[in-house]
This record gives C-alpha cells, sequence and structure tokens, in this order.
C-alpha cells in the first residue's frame, strides 16, 4: 500500500529542489521530510479513502451488536490503521498548498459526505431534514474558510 502511494506521488508531484535524490517522493523513512509540490486533488482523494476506513472503523460494527466489545475494539482499531496510511500523506502533501485549518474543514466535509452514505447505503438510516440542514451550515462554514479573509 505505501509503495502505491509512493508511485502515485512520484508520478503527480514535483520536489521543490535538488534533494530528490536523497528518498522516494513521500518519506516514510526517518530523514527529513522533502517539500512537494502535488496537485490539490490528490489530498482530498487520499482523504477520501481515509475517511471511508475511519468511517468504517467508528461505525461498522454498529451493524453486528452481539458480536463482543473486544471484538469491536480490536477490528475497529486495526481498520483505522488504514485510515492513517491515507491520512497521514494526504496531510503532508496537501500542508503549503491548504493552511492546517483549510486540511480540517476539507476533511469534515469529506467525513460528513462520506458518512451519508455510510449511513444510508450500510446501515440502511434514512436522512432527515434537520440532518440535511445541519449538513448545509457545514458546508456555508467552508465558504467561510475558504473565502476571502475580512482582517
Amino acid at each position: 500500500m505505501l509503495d502505491n502511494l509512493t508511485s502515485l506521488a512520484h508520478t503527480s508531484c514535483q520536489l521543490d529542489d535538488w534533494r530528490h535524490h536523497l528518498a522516494p517522493a513521500i518519506n516514510f523513512g526517518f530523514r527529513a521530510p522533502i517539500p512537494l509540490q502535488c496537485p490539490p486533488m490528490i489530498t482530498v482523494i487520499l482523504l477520501f479513502i481515509s475517511n471511508i476506513f475511519m468511517t468504517t472503523a467508528w461505525y461498522g460494527h454498529l451493524k453486528y451488536p452481539r458480536e463482543s466489545m473486544l471484538f469491536a475494539i480490536v477490528s475497529s482499531w486495526l481498520i483505522a490503521f488504514g485510515e492513517y496510511c491515507f491520512q497521514v500523506p494526504a496531510n503532508r502533501l496537501g500542508y503549503g498548498q491548504f493552511t492546517a485549518y483549510q486540511l480540517k474543514i476539507i476533511q469534515e466535509v469529506i467525513t460528513l459526505i462520506v458518512f451519508v452514505l455510510f449511513a444510508f447505503l450500510y446501515l440502511g438510516e434514512q436522512p432527515r431534514w434537520n440532518y440535511i440542514a445541519s449538513f448545509a451550515c457545514v458546508l456555508a462554514a467552508v465558504a467561510f474558510a475558504f473565502g476571502p479573509a475580512l482582517v
């Protein structure tokens, strides 16, 4: 999985300076990080994948109430590891093109999108008008976060 991410980043990201010969495009080792210039969609795609893992880890066990709590915890923890394999590279690649605040807001919007689909398709829950209205408020907050600064 990590080799695929390295390959993806290597083919679509440009290294900022001459240090490209020191390490692969995404530095998973212990060397100093290498600054990358990547298309913003790489970050968004990786965040979508990471949120699918995290939503499954947090809510997937709800469909199996007869399983033990220990099983739910361990299986959720193992699924969450996959989330980190995508979330950490997404934030590393996106930071600089986006501020940390913007990365968090992007992640929250993606979380809502993934969760709505997960709750509807996997858990069989119908969205209610007040849920949709609250999600619209979150989307309005995104406009403020990515809009021009007033001060």
